[in-house]
């Protein structure tokens, strides 16, 4: 495909930028409802095998996007792998998490509650609420609620990760993806309205093409 083609097709495609806003937009609200001094939202890296910080709200969040821990680390790596709610009064007392690595972030909190981002039968991340200014305890009946966030939240991990996947077939010209593009843009290139309008679509549905063929 050439480059100018490949411009076209990927500009067909989600931004990154859309999907960490709807990210952001969740911890945000999440840590205001429960009155919490940071939230945040991890992505599986399956690949790495490492656990991501995809958004943040309250503290670090100027300074953790980006950053990686084996996915098995600390109370986020229990609740990815095992799929259940956690809610902790007193991490301190509690033999899975991970005191250096919350160290190493610059903030140790002393209550989280945490959820598992799940689509299916797949964990894509980890959704945590950490420490109330007011003191007050965390409760499973909160944790219920922050399960409503988890689920607006990996509906949005799901499309990131969709996104990047057709992204980066896209730029892999041997790729069945890129072939597809391919046929898509031949559409796009054609003065049919039609042709272009099912270019379009085609591209569009990219997507689900590559999360089908993962």
């Amino acid at each position: 495909m050439s480059d100018k083609r490949a411009a076209t097709a990927l500009g067909m495609l989600p931004d990154d930028a859309l999907h960490r806003s709807l990210l952001s937009s969740i911890v945000d609200v999440a840590r205001a409802f429960f009155g919490a001094r940071a939230a945040s939202v991890f992505l599986l890296d399956e690949q790495a095998d490492e656990l991501v910080f995809e958004a943040v709200s309250g503290e670090g969040e100027e300074s953790l996007i980006g950053r990686r821990f084996p996915s098995s680390t600390g109370i986020a790596g229990w609740v990815l792998t095992t799929r259940q709610p956690l809610v902790l009064d007193d991490v301190t007392r509690d033999r899975r998490f991970a005191t250096e690595a919350a160290a190493s972030t610059g903030y140790t909190p002393r209550s989280i509650m945490a959820v598992p981002l799940l689509s299916g039968e797949r964990s894509l991340g980890v959704l945590e609420v950490l420490d109330r200014p007011s003191g007050e305890r965390f409760t499973l009946e909160q944790s219920d609620l922050l399960a409503m966030f988890a689920a607006q939240a990996a509906i949005a991990l799901d499309l990131l990760l969709r996104s990047r996947a057709a992204r980066a077939a896209l730029n892999d010209d041997s790729s069945d993806a890129a072939a597809l593009a391919r046929i898509a843009q031949a559409l796009l290139d054609r003065g049919d309205e039609d042709d272009r309008r099912a270019g379009a679509e085609f591209l569009q549905a990219l997507e689900r093409v590559v999360t089908r063929r993962r």
